[in-house]
């Protein structure tokens, strides 16, 4: 059996949807976060904000779920991401997505892929290249 946890760096961040990326921002910044990552203007609304060792990948959609709950995602830190794919499809996870995927985040970009876990929560892995 495959072993991912190798390539395993700890936790990269948490997803949260939201409505409106500027209301929730500043809800994050009362609290403490900072602003480390911002999408540029004409791009999909995404920050992230940290606080301590936690991030949080807040992003604007159309409508959340308004429950508790209601977080979309949380994402594991890795070191290759290909390796962890094959691994996942070898260990037979409920994959999400066909390949892995990539968006111009961070300086270089970043790879992912996300699985479902038992219950249905998502459990997305990236790598920040």
């Amino acid at each position: 059996m495959p072993d991912i946890t190798q390539y395993e760096r700890g936790m990269q961040h948490i997803g949260i949807p939201c409505r409106d990326i500027e209301v929730t921002a500043a809800f994050y910044a009362r609290l403490g976060f900072q602003q480390k990552y911002r999408t540029p203007e004409n791009g999909p609304a995404v920050c992230f904000l940290q606080l301590g060792n936690l991030t949080i990948e807040t992003y604007e959609v159309e409508s959340t779920a308004d429950r508790a709950g209601a977080i979309d995602h949380l994402c594991i830190d890795v070191s290759d991401i290909d390796a962890v794919f094959e691994a996942a499809k070898e260990m037979g996870l409920k994959l999400c997505d066909e390949q892995v995927n990539a968006l111009p985040f961070w300086k270089n970009g970043v790879r992912f892929f996300t699985v479902t876990g038992p219950d249905m929560e998502r459990i997305e892995f990236c790598q920040i290249m």
